[in-house]
């Protein structure tokens, strides 16, 4: 019978982000078990959480995770399910799409 494994916190980071960075705060949150010296995720949650360009959802612009029972995506209070290839996939489509929204807002700035 093959053992169970014990879900643990494999990543807990939050980061406040300057105001010529974007502001606001980039959140992770991702659990799951090690095997054979590799992370095996089985929930996540990545928010980019900034109050100044949305009010809603506790400020939550973007984010990623699976909830409820499937993998989704939040975009100023719109939740759409995502095909989900890997954790890996999702964790680099939120880095490049909180990269564009700064960027696009940096520009309206201006």
């Amino acid at each position: 019978m093959p053992k169970s494994r014990k879900e643990t916190l494999l990543e807990q980071e939050r980061f406040e982000l300057k105001p010529k960075s974007g502001g606001g705060i980039l959140s992770y949150e991702v659990w799951g078990y090690v095997e054979k010296s590799k992370d095996i995720v089985t929930r996540y949650n990545l928010a980019y959480i900034n109050h100044t360009l949305y009010r809603g959802d506790n400020g939550r612009v973007l984010g990623f995770d699976n909830a409820h029972g499937f993998h989704h995506r939040h975009y100023m209070g719109e939740v759409v399910e995502v095909d989900f290839v890997s954790y890996d996939a999702i964790l680099q489509r939120f880095q490049n799409e909180w990269l564009e929204i700064v960027s696009k807002h940096r520009k309206t700035k201006k």
